[in-house]
């Protein structure tokens, strides 16, 4: 009895109907940047300083500049710092009483800096001409800056248990139905976001929008690999990754064009509406369906894939059912049960780690380095593409671990020497910044595939899924280092996703090297990884010898092989 991949074959592994149904899914990956890299625009911190009272009315009196009101009013920053202080004012309510407008306080042009201060009780005030951002309108600066970092690592908490929920979601209803209710509920969420009044409603929205958002895109990501043949499913799920890079690279222009983060989030948020289009134009898929017994509804679709594609459809597969084997259940201890396969479940969980960290932790640097943060975060999406060149280059020609490596290595190295360059050279920092990023975006998407051809059939979802898991730590942790470390030194933080990036790629080189590997099917596959490429390349080499000889007789065959 045939399985589904052999019907592929049939009516076309990635036909004309595959190639449109991808193109359509791949449109959801690309708006799923923003939610997922596009706090960078929703958290533009510009230069803020205390509010003081009577200051404004002072400033009108006297005529004063922004530069003088500043140079006479703010006390200079900690540490003997040449800049105003963000966070501190004098004790003063200001009034025409307290001197001339030339010299409004005697200690301030003498230096003197005895004068008490306190905190900013009264808000802040920030730079004209910035645009409105989550930081500005609800005041996420100095004692509460902390609750920008929040922020983030409450949506990523979403992700990942949206990612659990929504995995079982999509075995149990389908692939489409699941996708088509995750984006729904993303997109009303989204709207809801863009109207929210305080912070603490938008810290709840945001993070109901994780839980949805992610299993979106991880039910279009396992529908579009399920509809494809074998040898096309590594080069879609990377085209499909490559579709979110463009959609960073859009993103930008976006932000651009509609400054605000209200007006942001609704024009990002809208489009989404239009995907629930599909559930006209795509089909369930049908391996969920045939391995549901719904096997009369699977052939509909087959019918119209093989038609899309200008195949005939032979009708003798009235009945198609996937294979199964009656394994046991796979446990979390089985991860972590025998030598090998717990050492790789250990890389791996710090690879999905330092893959999230130091991925998301360059993105949102792009947001304190300073630079042109719209033409530094399109070219942030930009050297992605170059990284899955990379990998589609590589991978059946030198193998999986070496490139897996050299992205971790790549992203370290680059990491920590951009930290130590001088600030009169700093586009070369960013220059590295960027290498940085091509590297860990080749590891990150590398991880996906090394993972599961590194598990067992019974346990390999499992191993995927627990390993994954570790993804979205790294993304809650990556605002934290990011943030909080800049402010005791700008290339802290660099450091610290450098050394993370050198250890994830150094620990890839003890997993062992799956080119032209079969997928394991046991435990014992796994534990003597070794053995099993040596018999795969023995019987490769035995076919070699019997088509060189041009031996057909069964027996001479059978000593061959025993041979």
């Amino acid at each position: 009895m045939l399985n589904f991949d052999d019907v592929l074959e049939e009516v076309g592994g990635f036909g004309l109907y595959q190639k449109f149904i991808f193109f359509l899914v791949c449109l959801p990956s690309a708006v799923f940047s923003y939610l997922y890299v596009g706090f960078v625009f929703l958290a533009v911190t510009p230069d803020h300083w205390c509010r003081s009272p009577g200051v404004t009315e002072l400033r009108d009196k006297c005529n004063w500049s922004l530069e003088q009101e500043k140079n006479y009013t703010l006390p200079l920053g900690r540490s003997g710092s040449s800049s105003y202080s963000q966070c501190e004012r004098y004790d003063v309510e200001w009034n025409s009483s307290l001197g001339s407008c030339e010299n409004p306080l005697l200690f301030v042009q003498n230096g003197s800096q005895d004068f008490p201060l306190t905190t900013c009780q009264d808000g802040w005030a920030f730079e004209n001409g910035s645009s409105s951002s989550i930081v500005t309108e609800f005041e996420l600066v100095c004692a509460d800056a902390w609750k920008l970092d929040l922020t983030q690592a409450c949506l990523n908490l979403g992700f990942m248990l949206g990612t659990i929920i929504m995995g079982y979601t999509a075995d149990m209803f389908g692939r489409k139905s699941s996708f088509l209710f995750a984006t729904f509920v993303t997109s009303v969420l989204g709207l809801v976001v863009s109207f929210l009044p305080n912070y603490t409603w938008f810290l709840i929205f945001r993070t109901l929008q994780g839980l949805f958002s992610k299993g979106s895109w991880l039910c279009a990501y396992i529908f579009i690999t399920e509809l494809v043949g074998p040898e096309y499913r590594r080069t879609v799920g990377i085209l499909y990754q490559v579709c979110y890079s463009i959609g960073m690279m859009l993103l930008s222009a976006v932000a651009y064009f509609i400054p605000g983060w209200r007006n942001l989030q609704l024009a990002t948020t809208i489009p989404s509406f239009l995907f629930l289009t599909y559930y006209w134009l795509i089909p369930e898929s049908p391996r969920w369906m045939l391995s549901q017994k719904k096997n009369t509804e699977a052939m509909d679709v087959i019918q119209k894939m093989a038609k899309g594609n200008g195949k005939s459809f032979s009708k003798k597969f009235e009945i198609i059912e996937e294979s199964s084997e009656n394994l046991d259940r796979p446990s979390f201890v089985d991860l972590l049960r025998t030598p090998q396969i717990r050492k790789y479940t250990l890389i791996l969980m710090f690879n999905w780690f330092a893959g999230a960290l130091v991925y998301q932790g360059l993105v949102m640097r792009l947001g304190t380095s300073g630079g042109n943060i719209y033409l530094d975060f399109f070219i942030s999406g930009v050297v992605e593409i170059p990284a899955a060149i990379l990998i589609l280059l590589t991978i059946e020609r030198i193998g999986r671990r070496l490139p897996f490596a050299a992205g971790g290595l790549l992203s370290g190295g680059s990491c920590i020497i951009a930290a130590f360059i001088p600030d009169n050279i700093g586009w070369l920092a960013t220059v590295l910044a960027f290498l940085g990023k091509l590297g860990i975006t080749m590891s990150f998407e590398m991880v996906v595939f090394v993972n599961a051809e590194l598990y067992p059939t019974f346990m390999r979802n499992l191993g995927v899924s627990v390993c994954s898991s570790l993804c979205d730590i790294g993304g809650i942790v990556a605002p934290f280092i990011v943030y909080r470390l800049a402010g005791t030194w700008m290339g802290l933080p660099l450091v610290v996703l450098g050394v993370i990036g050198l250890i994830a790629g150094s620990l890839v080189l003890l997993l062992p090297e799956t080119k032209g590997l079969t997928l394991p099917d046991t435990i014992e596959d796994v534990e003597n990884i070794r053995w099993l490429k040596e018999k795969i390349l023995k019987t490769h080499y035995q076919q070699m010898v019997l088509h060189s000889m041009d031996i057909e007789d069964p027996a001479t065959v059978k000593m061959v092989i025993e041979a």
